[in-house]
């Protein structure tokens, strides 16, 4: 199941990449994180991430991984037991902005494999919050210089 959403605000790209490929600031822009916290790293490739998020009624943790990092593009590669994640998010320059790209890749293993097509409204709902959360916080860092 892949989500994917865009959002187009007043901030220049390199202070919302900077801002978004640290991704301990999940906990201000996507309303499913209760705590993200950085494990090991520096922000580029290898840096790992422990993340606590709240869905459908239950706390799941996965550790994420930075698996690639390139000057306005991020990927991580969360997983625990039922579900691997794959998140990117770019930036790019869109008139005296940015324009924010998020792809959420989920790959459930087991059982989960099973439930999936019943998830989907729930994960809808999560990408639109997450949207609306992006494009809120994005635009309080302030407009293009």
């Amino acid at each position: 199941m892949i989500l994917r959403r865009e959002v187009t605000v007043g901030t220049d790209p390199k202070t919302a990449f900077a801002y978004l490929s640290d991704f301990t600031t999940t906990t201000e822009w996507d309303p499913g994180t209760i705590e993200t916290t950085r494990i090991s790293g520096d922000g580029g490739v290898g840096t790992l991430y422990h993340n606590r998020t709240q869905f459908g009624g239950r706390e799941t943790e996965l550790t994420y991984e930075v698996i690639e990092r390139r000057e306005s593009m991020i990927r991580l590669r969360g997983e625990n037991k039922t579900v691997v994640a794959v998140d990117t998010i770019t930036v790019e320059s869109s008139g005296k902005g940015s324009r924010v790209i998020y792809e959420a890749d989920f790959t459930f293993k087991g059982i989960w494999k099973l439930v999936e097509p019943f998830l989907r409204p729930a994960f809808r709902k999560l990408g639109d919050e997450a949207e609306t959360g992006l494009r809120e916080t994005l635009g309080r860092l302030g407009p293009s210089n």
